[in-house]
């Protein structure tokens, strides 16, 4: 009987009683609603809107499951914010499609980028941040993260023309700040020095500035650390310090190619 009045002390002493499942559904849900991605064609103005006041009731129940305030007005607020965040988003799409030779279509962005799904979801996400409603958007990242191995913290303020490419093993940490047109590339770290609690209400994270490009692997870490204006920062470098703009860094290896059949002269290639 231990264990089971351990878990009966949780039950009856945790904060919030909320559906997680039900939160991330609805993500998911009105992410493919907004993007067109249903199979369906939704071409009714009167059905959309039906859809879209749907929607809305739909959080509201949500949102009223972590917050004491039974009224409409945080749901009124990011209902309001709504078209800021999907033309910022249209922006971020139209940004994969300019810089990606792959990338055919609009629609191509929008059913199949991982990136431009975990952007979507943090800049909805980032709207109940900035409002202090708890769990949600920290749910909501957590969800797109499961789904495209990219961790943006709900924290982190990010700007438009934003491009995320391949993106697996990408983090961008709670305190980040990244300017406008900023392209980074998979495996990138966006972090602190350490992790200390004390740390919490302090800047652990960099700041990116527009027009910087992060090539994969890169880890920069420091609250204090500032990566210029159009700077290139090359694949696996480690960064804990400040860099000009239009800077280039680069780590500079070795690769030694040796011919695998004895008795020949290595044949030595230097890139």
């Amino acid at each position: 009987m231990g264990f089971a009045k351990r878990l009966h002390e949780g039950y009856s002493n945790r904060k919030y009683d909320i559906d997680k499942k039900k939160i991330e559904d609805f993500i998911d849900r009105f992410f493919r609603f907004i993007f067109f991605l249903e199979y369906q064609r939704c071409s009714e103005l009167d059905n959309i809107e039906m859809r879209l006041n749907a929607f809305k009731i739909e959080f509201k129940e949500i949102l009223c499951s972590v917050t004491e305030e039974k009224d409409s007005l945080k749901t009124d607020h990011f209902f309001e914010s709504f078209p800021k965040v999907y033309e910022s988003l249209e922006n971020d799409a139209q940004t994969i499609l300019d810089n990606d030779p792959a990338a055919k279509s609009r629609e191509e962005v929008m059913f199949s980028y991982p990136g431009f799904f975990a952007i979507a979801v943090y800049r909805f996400a980032h709207e109940l941040y900035k409002n202090n409603i708890p769990l949600i958007p920290r749910i909501w990242t957590e969800f797109a993260h499961s789904k495209t191995g990219i961790d943006i913290n709900p924290g982190a303020k990010i700007g438009d023309y934003f491009f995320i490419d391949h993106g697996t093993g990408i983090v961008i940490g709670e305190t980040t700040i990244i300017g406008n047109h900023v392209k980074i590339y998979q495996g990138v770290t966006l972090g602190a020095h350490s992790v200390a609690k004390n740390l919490q209400n302090i800047k652990r994270h960099p700041t990116i500035e527009d027009g910087v490009v992060i090539y994969a692997n890169a880890t920069i870490l420091g609250g204090e650390t500032v990566i210029g204006k159009n700077a290139l920062i090359g694949g696996n470098v480690w960064i804990t310090e400040s860099v000009a703009p239009n800077s280039v860094v680069f780590h500079k290896g070795q690769v030694t190619v040796k011919n695998k059949f004895p008795g020949n002269e290595p044949i030595i290639f230097s890139i």
